[in-house]
């Protein structure tokens, strides 16, 4: 059975790429809010009883804000495939959802676990500043689970095409 130009193309193709554009903005973004506010909270109690620390202790809010990035990163590159003056196939589609559910998703993760590791090493850092290599490690770790994403969503993008 022969698929016709139709069938590899329709019309409705493009709406799994804008689909993926949405979910990788959307859930990294909410992944990095998560993050920012969880450690947010730890650094504010910090702050009260210890002004000094405040500046060390920004450090898992500035690597939740890199996990709304690696969104935007992916997001506009599916976006530059998404010409309306060009054929979208549809299995360019569903690997555009894909990508961006991979990066959306570990994005929301990441941000899930940089958030509670950010507030219990920021409180435990108060009260001990040798803890302050393991704070950074254990965010290095949580921060690599979105990388992993953005790489996987990376290597999903180039697999494309638009022959129809």
């Amino acid at each position: 059975m022969d698929l016709t130009v139709s069938d590899q193309c329709p019309v409705y193709a493009s709406f799994f790429g804008h689909a993926g554009v949405a979910a990788a903005m959307i859930f990294s973004s909410i992944g990095a809010a998560y993050g920012t506010a969880k450690a947010g909270i730890g650094i504010a109690g910090v702050g009260t009883f210890r002004p000094d620390l405040i500046m060390k202790s920004l450090l898992p809010v500035i690597m939740a804000g890199i996990l709304a990035v690696y969104g935007l990163v992916i997001s506009v590159l599916i976006c530059g495939s998404l010409d309306p003056n060009k054929s979208y196939s549809l299995f360019t589609g569903f690997i555009h959802l894909g990508s961006g559910l991979t990066v959306g998703l570990t994005g929301l993760g990441a941000g899930y676990s940089i958030g509670a590791v950010g507030d219990a090493f920021v409180r435990a850092y108060a009260q001990q500043t040798r803890l302050f290599v393991s704070m950074v490690l254990m965010l290095i770790f949580a921060e690599v689970l979105g990388l992993y994403g953005l790489i996987v969503g990376l290597i999903l993008n180039t697999k494309t095409s638009n022959e129809c």
